[in-house]
Formats: structure tokens, sequence, C-alpha cells
């Protein structure tokens, strides 16, 4: 018999959105005839725009004639959509970006997760409170998390509370870490940094010798022209971060996976055989190493997302979430409740009724309004007694069901 990998023992036993897909599902087992309305994943219901598809037929087309078929690619993305990257996401933005340090790949969830392989296990790692799960359970799965304490807690993993009384910002760690991870807009709570915030953190990694992992993978969201989109858009970040985006929420490629992971040449790393290695280096040969890249189709279509009818039509795309997001956002206010989010970011994040944990009012939603939302508590301790609701959902049932709390009540 082998010997398994026994940091899985030490993760909660179901992820979280598998657990809400079960409840879902038992209830609708239950309930054959409720009309049930998913506001809790956050995926998209519009369809790819049509100058993706246009670009996806074209490039199909190429596959089947010799000349322009494309076997194995490049396992870090075409140039044709890095170039498309630089210009449009960095240099617009007046961030320096060059096509070596853009890594394309399937999904900012899976390099979040797959950054760990070029982490040594002795590193200190601050993640926020309450978070995306996947930071918490890829770095306890890769045995960066230390030992387990009395309260559960990871001996070499830092939780940086953030609370309604801050804003839900996190503040700078009171000892050293070595890496942090911070999500701008945030998932889940619908939170965006601003400049000065972004600058603390580049000064605290650039004095302390931190890393930072910078998940944007929904800065396609902010309204507010006062707000960075990058944090590349910080004086000082090349140094110390390494930048996630995704083209799922952007562009409707959850069906599809397209997403890219920026690592600047200037960030190094310690070894303990002494020294120190470029971490584009060792990112690029992970990418060399354990995968193939992402489908030559694909990468078409996420190079479409920049021409001028792309464009267009993906912010019409957002401009529709975002119009649910805040219909949501202001439901719950005209309720009585505290919302934060819904406004820079599709995600609602709003403090529950007195009286209930936050898997309990998942259970009185779903039970009462048939409204399937994320309870707090599975994003961290300091998610308790929050929600989180997205807009993703289509407007027919994001109205139908402002409809059901207007009239059933929070």
């Amino acid at each position: 018999m082998i010997w398994a990998n026994g940091n899985f023992q030490l993760l909660q036993d179901n992820y979280l959105f598998s657990t809400i897909a079960r409840k879902v599902k038992d209830y609708q087992a239950a309930h054959p005839d409720a009309d049930i309305i998913r506001l809790g994943i956050g995926d998209v219901t519009l369809p790819l725009p049509e100058a993706v598809l246009k670009a996806m037929h074209i490039a199909v087309d190429e596959m089947g004639r010799i000349e322009t078929f494309k076997g194995y690619r490049s396992d870090a993305g075409y140039e044709f959509l890095r170039q498309a990257i630089a210009d449009n996401d960095y240099k617009a933005v007046g961030a320096s970006v060059d096509i070596d340090e853009i890594f394309i790949s399937d999904g900012a969830k899976n390099d979040t997760a797959n950054f760990t392989d070029v982490f040594d296990g002795g590193n200190v790692i601050a993640i926020t409170d309450p978070v995306y799960p996947v930071y918490m359970d890829s770095n306890v799965i890769a045995g960066n998390g230390g030992k387990v304490q009395p309260d559960g807690k990871f001996t070499r993993i830092k939780l940086l509370p953030c609370t309604a009384e801050s804003g839900f910002m996190p503040d700078l760690p009171r000892h050293k870490v070595d890496v942090i991870y911070l999500c701008s807009p945030n998932n889940p709570t619908g939170t965006v940094m601003d400049r000065e915030a972004l600058k603390m953190w580049v000064d605290y990694a650039r004095r302390h010798g931190s890393l930072i992992l910078f998940d944007s993978a929904y800065e396609a969201y902010i309204r507010d022209d006062s707000l960075p989109h990058s944090i590349y858009e910080i004086e000082g970040a090349r140094d110390v971060a390494v930048e996630f985006r995704s083209f799922s929420k952007t562009a409707g490629f959850t069906g599809l996976r397209c997403s890219y992971t920026v690592v600047p040449r200037e960030i190094k790393a310690r070894v303990k055989e002494g020294g120190t290695a470029s971490l584009n280096k060792m990112w690029a040969r992970r990418q060399d190493t354990m995968f193939n890249g992402v489908p030559y189709i694909v990468q078409r279509g996420a190079e479409a997302v920049y021409t001028p009818e792309g464009q267009a039509q993906i912010k019409k795309n957002i401009d529709y979430y975002m119009r649910n997001a805040g219909d949501i956002r202001r439901c719950f206010e005209n309720l009585g409740c505290l919302v934060f989010g819904g406004e820079n970011a599709p995600y609602i994040w709003l403090k529950i009724p007195e009286g209930y944990s936050s898997w309990q009012y998942f259970d009185k939603l779903l039970a009462e309004h048939n409204i399937v939302g994320t309870p707090g508590s599975g994003f961290g301790a300091c998610g308790e007694g929050y929600f989180r609701l997205t807009g993703f959902g289509s407007r027919e049932n994001t109205m139908k069901a402002i409809e059901r709390l207007k009239n059933g009540g929070k």
C-alpha cells in the first residue's frame, strides 16, 4: 500500500462549493417543484461575446488546414495574446510588463494554487480572513502550513482579520511574513484596495523581502476611476508582486478556461543552498514541466477580447452583471442590512440578521425563498455572521429573487 499525502487529512471534509451543491441537490430532491435561484457560486450566465466566437470559429478552421494547423503550443502562451495583454492591460494604465513575464494558463484558481510549487516549506504565509478558500487549502496540501495548533490554526499561516470596522481591509502583520495573499476587488467581500492601501503593502514587502501574490481576477468590474486595476500601478511593485488575472468573469470564459499570471524578472527568492533564484525562471520551468499550455483556439478567443468590438461587448456584459449586483445591494439595504461590495465588484457581502449562523441563514434563504447564496463562514472565521451573493445570475432570476425578498423579508 502506498503512502498518501497526509496533508489532505488537515483540510475540511468538503470544499465549500461542493457542500453547497450537495445541500441544494438534497433540497431539490425533497422539493422537486421548487424554482431555485442560484446566486451563490460566481459562474457567469451570459454567452461568450460575439467577437470571441468569431475569432474561435476562424481558429477552428485554421486547425483544419495543414498550413495553419497548430500542434503542441507554447507553454507560456502564444506571443499574439501575451502582446495584447501587455499593451492593453498594462501599458494602457502606465504599468510596464514585458511579454516574457506573462504566462498564459487555464485558470487563476489553478495558478494561485500551483504557485505554491515554488515555495519552500519554511515560509510564513499571510492570508486574509475571510478569504477565497483555495489560498489556504493549496498551501495546506503543499505542506506549507506547518504544524496544526490546538485551535486548528497552522503555525506557518498567519491569518489577517478583515472586519466591518476596518472596511474589510487587512492591517499589516505585526511580525514579518514571507508570502502575502491579497485579492482586490475582493472575493468574497467585494471591497477594493485604493492606491494608498496597495502602496502600504508594497512598501511592507520591500522592507521585509516579502512576496505579494495579488489576485485581480475581478479588476474589470472596478467603476471608480481613482482605484488601481493592477498592483503594478504602484511604484516598486515589480520587485515584490506576482499578479493573477482571468478571462473567466471578464469575458465569460468559465467554460473555456484561460487566464494569465505575471511574474516580473526583478523578483528573487532565497534558496537554502545559498544565493538567490529568479521566480520568473522558476515559474517558467514549472510550467514547462507540468503544463502543456492553453489551446490555440481558446487563446485566439482571448485575443479577440482586446479588439474594439470585444471591448464593447465585454463592457456590455459587465454592465449587466453590475446592474444585478447594485440592485441586490440596494434590496438588502432597504431591508435594513449592512452591505459591502456590489459597487466595484460583482459580489455582495451582507451582515445577516441576528439569531442566525451563516449556514442557518443559507438554509433559511433556500427554504423560504428558494435562493442560494454562500455562507460567510466558508471563507474563514471572520466570515461568520456574513453572507455572499453574486450579480452573475440572469437578469430575470435576479429580479425574481429581489421580488421574493421584498415580499418575504430578509
